[in-house]
């Protein structure tokens, strides 16, 4: 049994978006919490299956948001 950190944010639209740090590429969007950690669990299985091995576990620290001018 592996973990992974998931990510959720709120897109501008209402949707809630979940990625996975240490997954490159893995993420997924939804409208409710319960139907996107249903989908983030899906898009983590085969994100494993195509890198054919689990990555290093990485220990979570926090979260920062930082500004910068665009």
């Amino acid at each position: 049994m592996h973990q992974f950190d998931v990510i959720v944010e709120k897109d501008s639209e209402g949707y809630l978006v979940a990625s996975i740090p240490a997954l490159t590429g893995c993420h997924t969007q939804a409208k409710s919490l319960d139907e996107l950690m249903e989908r983030i669990r899906e898009a983590i299985e085969l994100c494993l299956e195509v890198q054919g091995e689990v990555p290093e576990q990485l220990d979570f620290v926090g979260i920062q948001r930082i500004s910068v001018a665009a």
